[in-house]
């Protein structure tokens, strides 16, 4: 019993940190227990075993746990990737051959189709893609995917590392040494940026892992199952006559207590039956497989949002200064804005008509054609927002937002819900639009 015990508690104590580590820092958990505990297991306990290491050896330890630290998720590497693909494949060396002989043909047929779908879509998350990352090469292309909102991304910004404008919606990865198109985060299980191109592969990666793990939790219970009933109806019959009143969990403590002893006798007996390699793995894979489901449920909660994780840090940073009272909310220039609307509406017939007959309005105060050309992207932000020092409306503007904004129209907002997300088309769109790059 103490050894289910220390199972399970192993298990589910690597589950919770492991979430909080790679999670806690997101900003939907930033003011919630779990950005909490990844402040402290990231910052606080770190910096106090820092100080004690410094007081005993000088600060050896800390120093090389530091290089290593930095080199693990701040370098590129294939160190973390290999550990997952090198986990799954110890786990399916271990289980399938265990149960193989116990399962019927439909299983085994789904074995064949689920197993390697972790390692495709890895490799299709991991290998470089000319959508994802930016060159001197598609520069111009990816430019004209999406528009500047004025609200999160600026145009005329360049990266001072690949020396040329950032598109919208893109940042620099330190870590790939490149700007990366609609850039979603980096990601140290495939080692490359998650972004414009490999997105899909991703969403497809973690949804895979999830199955795979639900799928092999289900399998050795399947397997194990009919074995392990008939074990626990032995223990039930010899507890229920045992001479020993007092020995008999009936007559123990709460309801509560009963249950627990009880399914740790399950869990016991499960494991018994089954040893490392079917019960074992079996047991990892169900107390893991929340950690891929809850990831791709953030994935998919951007995805309804309108945002990439990127994006939503800076979604947070304005909530925070509106929360403070010191955003202000402008619109546009009806005359800086690109023509999206239908056929025959009003001048400019479509889109991205660039005809001498009818041409695209570019006053003096446009931004020039090389810093913001037109776009494919269906729509174009109406909103901009300014924060103010002294938390009064600003009275004079930058240059950039000046020549875009109407200067009379700017009010203090308190709600985000307020300021139009211009890459928000609603989630079918959204997964549509990721699907297809």
């Amino acid at each position: 019993m103490t050894i289910v015990r220390t199972i399970v508690t192993f298990a589910v104590t690597v589950s919770v940190l492991t979430f909080i580590a790679f999670f806690g820092r997101t900003p939907a958990f930033r003011n919630t227990p779990i950005g909490f505990c990844h402040r402290l297991l990231v910052h606080r306990i770190p910096s106090a075993l820092r100080t004690l290491d410094v007081l005993l050896t000088n600060g050896r330890i800390t120093s090389g746990g530091a290089r290593l630290g930095h080199y693990l998720m701040n370098e590129k590497h294939p160190v973390v990737m290999v550990f997952f693909l090198g986990l799954i494949t110890a786990s399916a060396g271990l289980f399938v051959p265990a149960v193989w002989s116990l399962l019927p043909l439909r299983h085994k047929l789904l074995v064949i189709v689920l197993l390697p779908q972790p390692y495709y879509f890895t490799y299709l998350c991991a290998k470089r893609n000319p959508e994802t990352l930016i060159t001197e090469l598609n520069h111009a292309a990816q430019m004209r995917h999406y528009p500047y909102d004025r609200i999160l991304f600026y145009p005329g910004n360049a990266c001072r590392t690949c020396k040329f404008n950032k598109p919208a919606r893109s940042k620099h990865c330190s870590i790939c040494k490149s700007c990366v198109a609609r850039a979603d985060h980096h990601c140290v299980w495939v080692n490359n940026c998650v972004g414009r191109g490999n997105h899909k592969w991703f969403l497809a990666l973690l949804l895979s892992t999830a199955i795979l793990l639900a799928y092999g939790a289900y399998l050795a219970y399947f397997a194990l199952g009919p074995r392990v009933e008939k074990q626990y109806a032995r223990y039930e019959h010899w507890y229920k006559f045992r001479p020993s009143p007092g020995s008999n969990p009936s007559s123990w403590g709460t309801h509560g207590e009963k249950k627990l002893h009880y399914f740790l006798t399950y869990v016991s007996i499960y494991i018994d039956e089954g040893g490392v390699s079917a019960a074992g793995v079996g047991l990892l894979a169900l107390l893991t497989w929340p950690l891929p489901l809850g990831l791709l449920g953030y994935q998919l909660y951007l995805v309804y949002a309108g945002m990439t994780t990127n994006e939503s840090s800076k979604w947070a940073d304005w909530v925070d200064e509106i929360a403070e009272g010191s955003v202000f909310l402008g619109k546009r220039k009806p005359e800086t804005m690109r023509d999206y609307r239908p056929k025959g509406v009003g001048p400019g017939d479509t889109a991205h008509s660039s005809s001498p007959s009818n041409p695209i309005p570019t006053p003096p105060e446009t931004p020039p054609e090389d810093e913001e050309p037109p776009t494919t992207w269906p729509a174009e932000s109406r909103h901009i927002l300014v924060r103010t020092t002294n938390g009064q409306a600003p009275t004079s503007l930058p240059p950039r937002i000046k020549a875009v904004a109407d200067k009379d129209s700017f009010e203090r907002t308190w709600d985000l819900a307020d300021v139009e997300n211009v890459y928000d088309l609603g989630f079918w769109d959204n997964l549509l639009e990721i699907l297809a790059h």
